[in-house]
């Protein structure tokens, strides 16, 4: 029987992880020491993100000391963290087979000093950004790479300028991972595509509830605070798993039960009465409705219901409204279950299931090439956020950090967007504005 992880990390080390390009070191300028931090929510991207680049600074100077702060930015705080041993760097191709992140995470913003006081991370009267900079000044550290979504680097970014101003002379490196896929000007973010493959599974086995009883009516919620790619990318990959199955519709095996009836993303408006007018009829058809829902669809109009009601919303350290207390799937569910005649909703969450999935080849390819430059630009001493800048052709780059922002919106006029709604017969709803 063939070894499937010995197979996968034969294949992936020879066409993913080669040294096959090389490029001219600077030795005056470069690093003695890098660190680097995971930090924000999980995405599928982080443990291979860190594999990577121990491999890669051991592949091109074992000499540059490597450390990981544990728990992000609150370890950086802390001084708490890993030291890469030659154990780690030889055995650092492991991480690329895990989720999750091996040094652990946190939501810490180095601005909010209130948040970071209250947290036991710094005393009243010191500022969390000079903490963070003379700490990497003790640490030895001269190259500081972050990975994370557009909290983390906008963090980064706040961190940067504070260095730059005060004369630190050192480098910060982003990477970008959200399972959103909304970081400006940035095309694919790290995990995103993982994050769709993942949902999409899940989904295979859940769906089946479908004929548990009669009149179902199944929300599957799919992250995505603001923005709709993961959730519209993952009804894609579902589709094109129910395109290689085989039905059996004599026997009640039919494609219809199982489809997507319906796909609602915080960019594009819902006519309620309407959809649920044709969701009715689905339902009257085919005994069940499948209804893909991002976690930011509707928050507007269930804040406002909470709020009415004399509800506090609760909200992280970085201001947004906590998703989990808002619980949009729910919301969404007790809007059509009487409207569509259900007998029985079912409310089901991918997140936590595929933002903490290893990644897949895409991702995987996508995560050494980020990788690489990365450290190319350590070595000479380049900071920005390292990714396929759509302001400037696609071009792989170290993005300047004042133009990273979160909050970029999914474009409903995606071709494969207009095309995937037609095919599940759902009219597509005027853009909608989408706040950040």
């Amino acid at each position: 029987m063939v070894n499937l992880n010995l197979l996968f990390e034969s294949v992936f080390n020879r066409f993913l992880f080669s040294s096959s390009n090389s490029f001219e070191i600077n030795t005056m300028s470069k690093p003695k020491k890098v660190a680097i931090l995971t930090a924000g929510g999980l995405a599928p991207c982080l443990s291979s993100a860190i594999g990577g680049l121990i491999e890669r600074y051991t592949e091109i100077d074992p000499t540059i000391e490597i450390i990981c702060y544990r728990s992000g930015y609150k370890g950086l705080l802390l001084g708490d963290s890993y030291k890469v041993t030659p154990e780690v760097r030889e055995k650092a191709g492991v991480l690329h087979r895990f989720g999750g992140s091996p040094v652990g995470n946190s939501r810490v913003k180095l601005t909010n000093i209130k948040d970071c006081i209250k947290r036991g991370l710094v005393k009243e009267g010191e500022d969390p950004q000079k903490i963070a900079a003379d700490q990497l000044v003790k640490d030895g550290v001269d190259v500081l790479h972050t990975i994370g979504g557009d909290d983390t680097n906008t963090a980064a970014a706040d961190l940067a300028a504070f260095l730059a101003k005060n004369n630190y002379g050192l480098t910060v490196i982003g990477l970008p991972k959200t399972v959103d896929n909304d970081v400006y000007p940035i095309k694919q973010s790290l995990g995103a595509w993982t994050a769709a493959e993942q949902g999409a599974r899940y989904f295979q086995n859940v769906v089946a509830e479908n004929n548990a009883n009669p009149r179902m009516l199944i929300i599957h919620e799919v992250m995505g605070r603001n923005c709709g790619w993961l959730t519209a990318a993952t009804a894609l990959e579902y589709r094109k798993l129910l395109d290689r199955s085989e039905w059996l519709p004599a026997i009640g095996l039919d494609r219809s039960a199982f489809d997507v009836h319906a796909v609602f993303i915080p960019e594009m408006e819902i006519d309620i009465a309407a959809e649920a007018k044709r969701l009715r009829a689905a339902m009257d058809k085919v005994d069940c409705i499948n209804i893909f829902v991002s976690e930011g669809a509707g928050v507007e109009a269930i804040v406002a219901e909470l709020q009415a009601k004399g509800q506090e919303v609760p909200r992280d350290a970085f201001g947004h409204i906590k998703l989990d207390a808002v619980n949009p799937g729910k919301w969404f569910g007790e809007q059509f279950a009487q409207m569509i005649g259900s007998e029985k909703t079912l409310i089901q969450k991918s997140g936590y299931f595929s933002r903490a999935s290893a990644a897949n080849i895409e991702d995987l390819r996508l995560i050494k090439s980020c990788v690489d430059l990365a450290v190319e630009c350590a070595m000479r001493g380049e900071s920005g956020v390292i990714g396929h800048d759509e302001d400037r052709n696609g071009v792989l780059r170290a993005i300047e950090f004042p133009r990273i922002k979160g909050g970029k919106p999914f474009d409903i006029d995606t071709p494969w967007f207009t095309e995937m709604l037609s095919a599940i017969g759902q009219p597509k709803g005027k853009k909608a504005t989408v706040s950040h």
